[in-house]
């Protein structure tokens, strides 16, 4: 079987707008991300398992290869817009969409999320959802730019904002909410806001990810040429650029003194609050290049990964509560304490027996994804037979 054959045969008895390969990565991310979140309720540190002076190899790669899974996502899910708008051939209808998407996943963020995150309000938590939502809202706008125009703002975005510096939140919220650092917003009404995400750059990977979508007008030879060669190409630039330690991160890298594995750490680690040029360059061109992979039949494995891919909000909003209800559970069982160790801030919150174990959080893991596998099966399978109009918001 051709890989155009291979492509036109994902599609279901409905008329749909998913392509295989986006599908595939996006299973990925999601169950990479799995990993991230269970690994700080289950077994979180004291210390940030990037920190060169205290962690170690397979703490820092833990932590490290989930850096790649907010921006692909987002990527992604501006390839899926453009497809969106492919299918309905109508920009007016795509603006209608992401205004109506955009508005419900700030909500879905503010008033969801961030509970199931904590059992509870004690911070707003404002995350990945949150900047989607925003961008999809302002992107509603952008593509009715011509497409010279947001090309010239994407670029400006990833390559130019790490010119720009921090501004006091108590001076100028809006600025803050913009750009910052991760910061926490205190208000007389509402519980702190504890802002992980903001929208420069990310609004700029969705709408890159709009662009790049057109690839997939192309023939499929040509979507694999492009897609590997800008691969190659961001991650040659990103090794170049980090090696010149001139821009591109706040951080350089420097020589360790724990020896060259960590120097290599020192190299590899770019800032994700928010996310780099060096950062984006490292995980857009590493998911650009796996996606030129992602085009053949997908054996057993592979199907297994499609089925997360095909219904990411689904779960997303799953796998949250499983992963905080279970280590809660955990915990009162363990160290007869109901605790969420995941937000104390210091060693003397944790259970006085309570020590990190990463072989702990991989088996946790591999549990949660295994358990997760069949609710998505039966969602996936619903969602390809049925045209209810709010299965496009879940």
């Amino acid at each position: 079987m051709t890989d155009s054959s291979t492509i036109t045969s994902q599609s279901s008895s409905i008329p749909s707008s998913r392509i295989y390969s986006v599908d595939m990565l996006r299973g990925v991310v999601m169950i990479i991300m799995a990993l991230d979140h269970v690994r700080e309720y289950w077994s979180q540190t004291p210390f940030r398992p990037e920190d060169l002076n205290q962690t170690d190899v397979p703490l820092f790669f833990t932590r490290w290869i989930t850096y790649f899974c907010a921006p692909i996502f987002v990527f992604l899910s501006g390839i899926g817009v453009y497809l969106y708008g492919r299918k309905v051939n109508s920009l007016r209808a795509v603006s209608k969409y992401l205004l109506t998407r955009g508005l419900w996943l700030v909500v879905l963020e503010v008033v969801v999320v961030s509970f199931l995150l904590q059992f509870g309000y004690n911070f707003i938590i404002i995350q990945v959802i949150w900047v989607i939502g925003w961008g999809m809202i302002l992107l509603a706008g952008l593509i009715w730019l011509p497409r010279w125009v947001l090309i010239a703002f994407v670029a400006l975005l990833i390559c130019g904002h790490n010119l720009f510096l921090d501004v006091p939140a108590a001076d100028n919220f809006l600025l803050a909410m913009l750009h910052n650092s991760p910061f926490v917003f205190f208000t007389s009404s509402l519980p702190p806001l504890l802002f992980s995400y903001v929208l420069i750059p990310w609004v700029a990977v969705l709408a890159l990810g709009y662009l790049i979508g057109a690839w997939y007008d192309k023939p499929v030879e040509q979507q694999r040429t492009l897609f590997r060669i800008s691969g190659i190409s961001l991650l040659i630039f990103f090794v170049v650029l980090r090696a010149l330690n001139v821009y591109g991160d706040p951080v350089p890298w420097s020589v360790q003194p724990r020896g060259l594995a960590y120097t290599f750490l020192s190299f590899v680690s770019v800032l994700k609050y928010p996310p780099s040029l060096l950062f984006l360059s490292l995980t857009l061109g590493s998911g650009m290049l796996m996606l030129s992979f992602f085009y053949k039949n997908p054996g057993r494995i592979g199907k297994f990964v499609l089925t997360f891919g095909k219904v990411p909000m689904f779960y997303y909003l799953l796998h949250i509560p499983l992963i905080v209800g279970s280590a809660v559970i955990w915990a009162w069982i363990a160290f007869d304490k109901f605790t969420i160790v995941a937000f104390s801030s210091s060693m003397k919150e944790f259970p006085s027996d309570y020590a990190p174990s990463l072989l702990r959080a991989y088996v946790v893991w591999v549990v949660v994804v295994l358990i997760l596998y069949f609710p998505c099966r039966w969602y996936a399978r619903y969602k390809s037979s049925h045209r209810y109009w709010w299965l496009t918001y879940l």
